[in-house]
Parts: C-alpha cells; structure tokens; sequence
C-alpha cells in the first residue's frame, strides 16, 4: 500500500467574465505542490507549509487542505488520517484560485492513498468545504478547472467539462498587489437591474455555444461582464488600461481573474496571447505596479500526481 503521494494542482481563473462563481479555466504553468502521507492516527495534520508571503493557518480545522481532508475521511469512514505538506506557487488574494490548490492538490494525493480512490467527479464535495473556509463561500468555479483541466461549468453538485479549441490560450497577468476575495465580494453589496441579469445570461450563452462550436466570433460578441467586473474594477490599479491592451492586442474578451486583481483575455493562439503580454504588463507598470504573465492553453491540464 502507497503511503506517501505528492500532487501539483494548477492556477485557474474563476467567474471567467460570465459566469460569476460557476465558470472557470485551468492555467499550466502556475500551482501549489501538495504532499500527503497515509498515518495511523484518525486525523489530519498540517506538517508545513512553504512559500506563503504571509502564514496561513497550521490547524486542520482552518486551513483549506485540512478541511477538505477531513471531510474526505468522515464521508468514507476512514479509520486512518493524513499529514500534509503544501509547497505555495499560488499567492493567495492574486485571483489565480491560491486557496482552492491547496485542498484541491491534497485531496489529488490523499485519493492515490486510497484502497479504493474515487474519481475526480467524487472528490469535489470535499474541495468545496475546503474552499468554504477561505472564501467564506461553496463555490467551485477555482475548483472544478483544478480537478478536471480546461474549461469546467461548476454548479453546487455537478461539473461540467467545456470543450474549446485546442489553438486557443490564455493570457493571465498579475500584477504585484493583493485584493483579498472577502473584500471583492463587499464590492458586490446592492441591487442589480433585470436588464444586466438578461445581458450576463445571455453573454455566458454566446461565450458556451463559441466554446463548443469553436466559433472564435460568439466568443468575441459574449465575453464581457456587465455585472462583476464594472463593480470591482476600481479596486485594481491600472485594470481600465491593462483590459484595453489585451483587447488592442487581440483578445477575443479580457476580464478579472476570480476576485481580481490579476487579469485575464483569451487568445486564439499561443502566438498573440504571447505577443499582447508585454503591453498589458506595460499598463501595470504605468500603475506603479510590477507583474508576472502566464500563456496556457485555455484546455490546460488539471491537477496531476507527481
């Protein structure tokens, strides 16, 4: 029997412009490394954790990983518990889903643990709990792209993997500040008029049909956010520029990446996605703002074991 298992679980980029808290894609390139071991004793333990720019919570019952395990083991009645060491990639408040890898790579390594592991359908209860704790919410637009890759449609029970392009990639730029999700979501506070509702909807329709139909112009015509986006942007320095030069360079939409303030556009190749970075980052730095940037297929892989 395998007793220790080690799991890479990528970035993602929730909401995706129009599917606030239910759509999202997966980012190679970017992740947490988590590592489990099988232990006698029934409970879970966080051993360590490396490469966070501030501490995060050693205690199971506070820490993402700790609480997605520990409702793996209580669902399966597990008469042993896990100990578990997280190497961070992902810096948490970037809008790259650095709380979701975490519990998502540890439930990855803890399942190759198992006498009968589950599949990655069954583990997403579990990484909803774990998400709970740090957003405050069950959502699983972060999640769902870590377990399966690519584009995934998360509802509160069911995930959906969206076929897009193999051509198409996707530009991510973070810039160097942190905008907390719990303070994201404030921003969200007061009423919303029918007419946004009816254009958000149908925005997600055209960006879905785009997607399946690999028709590049539904996409284009679909995906901008009128609900989540005109309601953050102030909260993130040099977003109105940064948007504007994915666009200019040209992206078939661009928006926040999960809570912000990183930013995000799809290409529909690796060679533009490539060629519009340099001008996004220019936008961030006329902010005061450093950044990173990542190009990815849009159907990146979702998270694997090492």
């Amino acid at each position: 029997m395998q007793r220790q298992a080690t799991a890479f679980a990528p970035a993602s980029a929730g909401n995706a412009a129009v599917g606030f808290d239910i759509l999202g894609f997966a980012l190679a390139g970017a992740g947490d490394t988590v590592t489990v071991r099988r232990i006698a004793e029934p409970q879970v333990r966080i051993r360590q954790i490396r490469g966070a720019a501030h501490p995060l919570p050693l205690e199971a019952s506070r820490n993402t990983a700790g609480v997605a395990l520990e409702a793996m083991r209580r669902a399966l009645q597990l008469p042993f518990g896990f100990e578990v060491e997280i190497d961070k990639g992902i810096a948490l408040g970037s809008g790259m889903g650095g709380s979701a890898a975490s519990c998502v790579g540890a439930l990855v390594a803890a399942n190759a643990l198992l006498d009968r592991p589950l599949t990655r359908y069954a583990l997403y209860p579990f990484a909803l709990e774990g998400e709970a704790v740090a957003s405050g919410g069950r959502h699983g637009d972060n999640i769902g792209p870590m377990l399966l890759g690519g584009l995934v449609l998360a509802t509160a029970d069911r995930l959906v993997r969206i076929p897009v392009p193999e051509a198409w990639h996707s530009l991510l730029v973070h810039p160097e500040a942190v905008l907390e999700t719990r303070k994201a979501r404030e921003a969200l506070a007061g009423s919303y008029a029918l007419p946004e509702f009816v254009a958000q909807s149908a925005n997600l329709a055209l960006v879905l049909a785009g997607c399946h139909a690999g028709d590049a112009a539904l996409v284009r015509a679909g995906l901008r956010d009128v609900l989540v986006e005109p309601r953050r942007a102030a909260l993130i320095p040099g977003f109105a520029a940064a948007k504007a030069a994915m666009l200019d360079g040209g992206a078939m939409g661009a928006s926040i990446s999960g809570a912000g303030p990183s930013v995000f556009g799809w290409f529909e190749s690796r060679a533009s996605a490539e060629a519009a970075a340099p001008a996004v980052q220019a936008a961030f730095a006329a902010a005061g703002l450093d950044s990173q940037a990542w190009v990815a297929p849009l159907d990146s892989p979702g998270a694997t074991l090492l």
